[in-house]
């Protein structure tokens, strides 16, 4: 079972070494562990619901805490210390399209809220419950979740949008293919859910992004149903899909998508190179994504990154064995590793290696084959288990991601850096900040940050900390011209930057379009902007 109050299932715990708590705790302080809320104690916080019965209505206490947040900092912070006040009146949870059809009627007929639901992973509150006097229906696709068509000769296949990452991926393989959407959420989060917040996976150069594996689909909205017929291309006017795509449940509930598959790759592997500092291995990243290598994943690690991702491991000999083995080589305190796979037939990825290997070594760099790029691929999804450690510990992280030109994208990455570094400075707190870029494109590439402090016993002065750092990063990234975000969506939390980016007019055009499809203003109210 899903934890109903951080990250992943209840059985599965990630191995937190005494070796890491000792590397937080000397760069931090001490961690002040403090009780999590009990559920029965949530329990009795959750009023009576406000909707009528009916059959495809739960309204179930604990289910409807379990669907009132998601993982955002703000989520956690009303989970772990017991604050919820806002939950769903009831959950729905639809097994067909006339499921939808009727509960979308009985919104429209009792003026009441929908929130759509995927897996539950959303980092910046796309499904929190508004905190109006509003009766709200939170529905859950996960019944909704099968392979609905496979065109096996044109690759294609269609699916309920409830499906998840790994039973899509099962479900796929089992008839030799791949949809190989890999965020770091792939456990829980779903296809619905990648298309409705423009997702970007891992392995994006090999698969693309949402955007580009999306074809079309089905969305129920309360004046209908949206239907986005799956063209391979189109000149026909403007492209519609987009307006599905990254529109985060303000239109409708979006119940099945057709998508782009691959055939099952002839060819993986994950590899790690270190360079002695930043500044080659920008310069070696640069070069091999405007060479248009053929890779399937590229990720450039930092400094600290690349120290913390060691350290935090857990595997402490063999991270003073790889220490002493690289510093022989030269590869001393300004280290920075990179990350890179290879998808495809062998022969082509044989070809690629040689070409990642000749640019690497050219800026100094040392191709490690084996162990570290395995040790990632493993522990892809795992990773976000050691927040639940780190926050039982005392410590709270979070993330934020931009993209920028390559002109730009290095000193953006230490004014954001600097911002989260001095945020605390009047309470005497330090932090650990580090960043890697990834997502690289011809002309720019994505810089993901991620930050750590401690919590305290005063959830409202853990929430103060992470809105003073937030805030901070936010304002520079606005400052350039990067976009609030490239892979997490707006939801609540980047609410108040969007007009910066989509301009008054662009606002105006985006709302005039949703409220098409929503006169009344029932889904999924003040998500991507307030109402006017």
């Amino acid at each position: 079972m899903k934890r109903w109050n951080g990250w992943g299932r209840e059985e599965y715990n990630y191995h937190f070494a005494p070796s890491a708590q000792a590397f937080v705790e000397k760069i931090v302080g001490k961690g002040i562990r403090i009780k999590d809320a009990e559920l029965a104690s949530v329990i009795k916080r959750v009023p009576k619901s406000r909707l009528p019965e009916h059959a495809l209505f739960n309204n179930d206490a604990e289910l409807r805490i379990r669907h009132s947040r998601g993982q955002s900092f703000p989520d956690w912070v009303a989970l772990r210390y017991g604050n919820v006040d806002h939950f769903p009146d009831a959950v729905a949870v639809p097994a067909s399209k006339e499921d939808i059809e009727s509960i979308l009627a009985l919104a429209k007929k009792g003026n009441f809220n929908v929130i759509p639901y995927g897996g539950g992973t959303s980092v910046v509150g796309h499904i929190n419950v508004d905190s109006g006097d509003t009766p709200t229906l939170t529905v859950d696709m996960e019944k909704y979740n099968q392979l609905l068509d496979l065109d096996a000769i044109s690759n294609r296949a269609t699916f309920g949008a409830g499906v998840r990452g790994p039973d899509m991926e099962d479900a796929l393989a089992a008839h030799g293919f791949r949809f190989g959407h890999y965020p770091q959420s792939h456990e829980f989060s779903t296809l619905g859910g990648w298309v409705a917040s423009r997702s970007v996976g891992t392995q994006c150069y090999y698969y693309g992004r949402i955007e580009q594996l999306f074809l079309g689909g089905s969305m129920h909205t309360p004046q209908g149903i949206f239907e986005m017929l799956p063209f391979s291309a189109s000149a026909a006017g403007p492209d519609l899909r987009h307006f599905a795509l990254g529109s985060e449940g303000r239109m409708g509930i979006i119940s099945e998508a057709t998508v782009r598959i691959s055939p099952l790759p002839e060819f993986e592997h994950f590899y790690a190179v270190f360079f002695p500092d930043w500044e080659s291995g920008f310069t070696a990243l640069r070069e091999m994504v405007q060479s248009r290598l053929d890779v399937s994943m590229l990720r450039l690690l930092d400094k600290f990154e690349t120290e913390t991702t060691l350290q935090l491991s857990g595997k402490e000999k063999l991270v003073n064995l790889a220490d002493k083995g690289l510093r022989l080589i030269g590869m001393g305190e300004e280290r920075c590793m990179m990350l890179f796979g290879i998808t495809g037939l062998a022969s082509g990825a044989r070809s690629t290696l040689r070409q990642v290997q000749h640019i690497a070594r050219q800026h100094h760099g040392f191709v490690e084959k084996w162990y570290i790029g395995k040790m990632w691929y493993d522990s892809r999804f795992t990773t976000p288990y050691l927040r639940n450690n780190l926050w039982e510990c005392g410590y709270a992280l979070d993330t934020l991601e931009s993209v920028f030109p390559w002109s730009n994208v290095a000193d953006v990455k230490d004014e954001v850096e600097n911002a989260l570094f001095s945020g605390l400075q009047e309470e005497n707190e330090n932090l650990i900040v580090f960043s890697h870029l990834s997502h690289m494109y011809t002309d720019g590439a994505s810089l993901y940050v991620t930050y750590l402090f401690r919590r305290t016993a005063d959830p409202q002065q853990t929430l103060e900390r992470w809105k003073k750092l937030k805030k901070a990063a936010s304002e520079v990234i606005v400052k350039h011209h990067g976009t609030i975000s490239h892979q997490h969506g707006v939801g609540v939390d980047h609410r108040p930057y969007l007009p910066s980016e989509k301009g008054e007019l662009g606002m105006q055009a985006m709302q005039n379009f949703y409220r098409t499809f929503d006169p009344q203003g029932l889904m999924n109210p003040d998500k991507l902007y307030l109402e006017r």
